[in-house]
């Protein structure tokens, strides 16, 4: 199944489900689903955003984008992880003030929404994991927050049905969204270093260099740039100073680029 249509569901099921969850929240008392609702439905924008976006990111190269629409997947990311950020810190928000000030809530209705909440938001967690672009992998951080944050509403409803003990719902909510604020800001912190065009994970510069300086007909290397347009490909371009520019030195240094992971390369060879 394509990228962009894993994600379509995972926007339908989001979407779907934060409705429910206002009917839950205002059912049960919770203000852990009530606010979960107002934050799935941001979710959903997002992954409506992250769909348009990994569509867009397909397109082959054109003469308005001549490195090809990959970027726009990271754009994506980038926009997905952001409304993920707020509404953890909503959330975080949201469960301090409960602790200072705590409410009664219905802990059946609590469970029955919770065990719902698991298998659609899991549901959705099958479809989008193991996602290789940006930007589904951060529509996968959105569901797997949702399947923690009911997975907790659970756990925490059934323990307060048993001990009575209500202050452990915002608690909890509390700890969830503390967990995913810091996955999120290291995600976004991943998209914006593709962004600003950071050498990619994976490429040692100063080792790619020495391998290429080692050739015997290489007389040094003036210029190297490295960086990737969508987290995935990574593209080079430099300038090498030889003995001679004949076509073996040049198979010789795109060999030594493609064992490094650097398949689209810009290669000038002059004497």
């Amino acid at each position: 199944m394509k990228n962009q249509y894993k994600i379509l569901i995972a926007f339908i099921l989001n979407l779907s489900f934060s409705l429910f969850e206002l009917v839950g929240g205002i059912f049960t008392g919770s203000a852990a689903i009530l606010s979960d609702s107002v934050h799935d439905l941001g979710d959903a924008v997002g992954i409506g955003v992250s769909f348009f976006m990994e569509k867009k990111s397909n397109r082959q190269a054109d003469n308005h984008y001549t490195y090809g629409y990959g970027r726009f997947s990271v754009l994506g990311s980038t926009i997905t992880t952001l409304l993920l950020l707020v509404g953890s810190l909503a959330a975080i928000s949201n469960a301090v003030f409960r602790i200072v000030k705590p409410s009664p809530v219905d802990y059946n209705g609590m469970i029955g929404f919770a065990v719902v909440g698991l298998l659609v938001n899991g549901a959705a967690v099958l479809v989008t994991t193991k996602g290789q672009s940006m930007n589904q992998r951060a529509v996968s951080l959105h569901m797997l927050e949702d399947v923690l944050g009911w997975a907790v509403v659970l756990v925490g409803a059934v323990v307060m049905r048993l001990t009575g003990f209500a202050i452990l719902d915002p608690i909890l909510s509390l700890g969830v969204g503390v967990f995913i604020l810091l996955h999120a800001v290291e995600h976004m912190t991943k998209s914006v270093e593709v962004l600003l065009e950071k050498t990619p994970d994976g490429v040692d510069v100063e080792e790619v260099l020495a391998e290429i300086s080692s050739l015997n007909e290489v007389v040094k290397v003036e210029r190297f740039h490295v960086h990737s347009t969508d987290g995935k490909r990574c593209f080079a371009a430099l300038h090498v100073r030889a003995n001679e520019s004949g076509q073996s030195i040049k198979t010789q240094i795109l060999g030594i680029l493609h064992d490094c992971g650097i398949d689209q390369v810009i290669l000038e060879v002059s004497t």
